[in-house]
C-alpha cells in the first residue's frame, strides 16, 4: 500500500493520540508499505531531520490549549500532493481542519479514505464553559466520519454507541500495549522515597495530560477522602498541560513529576500502588492499559480500556458512568482495605497480557488494504 496518514497532533507532543499514530507509522513502514504522514509544522522541525515523504503544513497552538496545534485548511494543497503522488488510501487520524481538507481531498480524486473516532470533543465543552456547542460538535463529528468508507474505534462498546447514534461503516480495532517496558518489575524503591514515601506507604497517581477536560478535580476530591483515612498517603501527579499550575496552588504538598517518557515513566508507573482515572471524556484511556500492566489498584470509570479490559473487584474498581460520588468511596475503599488492594494489583497485569501492539496494528493493515481495494472486512451498516 501507499499510505497518506492525516493526523493534527503527532511526537513530540505526548498524548496518546500522537503516540499510538506514531507506532501505527512505524508498523506500517515495518511492514514495508510506503506511508506519507501530513501534519502540521512543529517547532524544531528544522532542527530535526524529516523524512522525504512526510508533509509538513501550517498550524498553531489551540487557543486554550496551547501545547497541543491543528492544522489549516489545505485540501488544495493536499490534492495536488496526491494527483503527483497518489496514495492507495488516505487515513485521517484526527479530525481538525486539516482532517476535513484531508476528507475533501480525497473525495475529490475518488481515493477511499478511512478515519480514528478517538475523542469524545463534545464532552469536552462543558470543561471549558461552553456547553451549548456539545449538540454541534457531535453533529460535526458524525458529518465527518460518515464521509470516510470506514471508522476506527477502540471497543466494542464504542462501536454500538456510535452506530446508535447513526455514525456508518464503524469497526473496532483495538490498543494494545508494551509489556516489555509497563511491568511491575519497574517498581522503584529509591522512587518511591524521592515522593516521600516510605515501606508500604500508600502512593496514589494520576500519570496523563493535567487538563480541565480529565476532570482533575475529582482526583483531588478522591484524594482528599482517602487522606482523611491514610494519613500518610501521598498523591503523585505525572504530566504537564494547562492545569498544572491551578493544580499545584491548591496542592502544595503534591508531588508533581512533569512530563516522564520510556522507562522512567515506566517506573514512575510501578512505583505507584493506586492509580485514579477520574475523565469521563476518554474514547480509550492508553493509561489504563499501562497502569494495569504496571501492577496497580486501577479506580475508573466503567468504560473505555477499563470495560473492556478489566473486571470489577477481580482486576481494578470499576464505577458507574458519571458517578463522582461513588467514584470517591471506591478510591477510598481500595487505598484503606490492604486486602482489596493487593489483590487488585496482583490481578492487573494478567487482564492485559495478550494484547499485543503487533496483532493490534495487523488488524489495522488489513482494514486498510481491504479499504484501499474499495471494499470491507467487516463494519456495522
Amino acid at each position: 500500500m501507499h499510505v497518506a496518514l492525516v493526523t493534527e497532533t503527532y511526537p513530540p507532543e505526548l498524548n496518546g493520540v500522537s503516540l499510538t499514530v506514531r507506532r501505527a507509522v512505524e508498523y506500517l513502514r515495518e511492514r514495508e508499505h510506503t506511508v506519507d504522514v501530513v501534519r502540521p509544522r512543529q517547532s524544531g522541525d528544522r532542527a530535526r531531520r524529516g523524512r522525504d515523504d512526510d508533509m509538513l503544513l501550517p498550524g498553531m497552538g489551540l487557543p486554550l490549549y496551547p501545547g497541543v496545534r491543528f492544522g489549516f485548511p489545505a485540501a488544495r494543497r493536499l490534492i495536488a500532493r496526491w494527483q503527483e503522488r497518489r496514495p492507495s488510501v488516505v487515513h485521517v487520524a484526527t479530525e481538525g481542519p486539516l482532517g476535513a481538507s484531508a476528507l475533501r481531498a480525497a473525495a475529490a480524486l475518488g481515493i477511499p479514505v478511512t478515519t480514528d473516532y478517538r475523542t469524545h470533543f463534545d464532552r469536552y465543552s462543558a470543561h471549558y464553559g461552553v456547553g451549548w456547542l456539545a449538540r454541534p460538535i457531535e453533529a460535526y463529528l458524525r458529518r465527518f466520519h460518515n464521509r470516510s468508507n470506514l471508522t476506527f474505534v477502540s471497543t466494542a462498546a464504542l462501536q454500538r454507541e456510535l452506530g446508535a447514534r447513526g455514525y456508518l461503516n464503524v469497526v473496532q480495532v483495538g490498543r494494545g500495549i508494551d509489556t516489555d517496558l509497563f511491568n511491575p518489575g519497574r517498581r522503584s524503591a529509591p522512587l518511591r522515597r524521592q515522593w516521600g514515601v516510605e515501606g508500604d506507604g500508600l502512593a496514589v497517581a494520576y500519570i496523563g495530560r493535567l487538563a480541565a477536560e480529565k476532570n482533575l478535580g475529582l482526583a483531588e476530591r478522591a484524594f482528599r477522602r482517602i487522606r482523611e483515612r491514610c494519613p500518610a498517603a501521598r498523591m503523585i501527579w505525572v504530566g504537564d498541560g494547562p492545569a498544572r499550575r491551578r493544580l499545584q496552588r491548591r496542592n502544595p504538598d503534591h508531588v508533581f513529576a512533569g512530563v516522564r517518557r520510556g522507562a522512567d515513566l515506566a517506573a514512575h508507573y510501578a512505583s505507584a500502588d493506586l492509580f485514579l482515572f477520574p475523565s469521563a471524556t476518554e474514547t480509550f484511556g492508553n493509561v489504563t492499559l499501562e497502569a494495569l500492566a504496571s501492577g496497580l489498584a486501577v479506580v475508573a470509570f466503567d468504560e473505555g480500556a477499563a470495560a473492556q479490559h478489566a473486571v470489577d473487584r477481580v482486576s481494578a474498581r470499576l464505577v458507574g458512568c458519571g458517578d463522582q460520588d461513588d467514584f470517591i468511596t471506591a478510591a477510598a475503599e481500595v487505598a484503606c482495605t490492604p486486602a482489596l488492594l493487593e489483590r487488585l494489583r496482583t490481578a492487573a497485569p494478567h487482564a492485559v497480557e495478550t494484547l499485543t501492539w503487533p496483532s493490534v496494528l495487523a488488524a489495522f493493515e488489513s482494514h486498510l488494504l481491504a479499504s484501499s481495494h474499495g471494499y470491507r472486512l467487516y463494519a456495522n451498516a
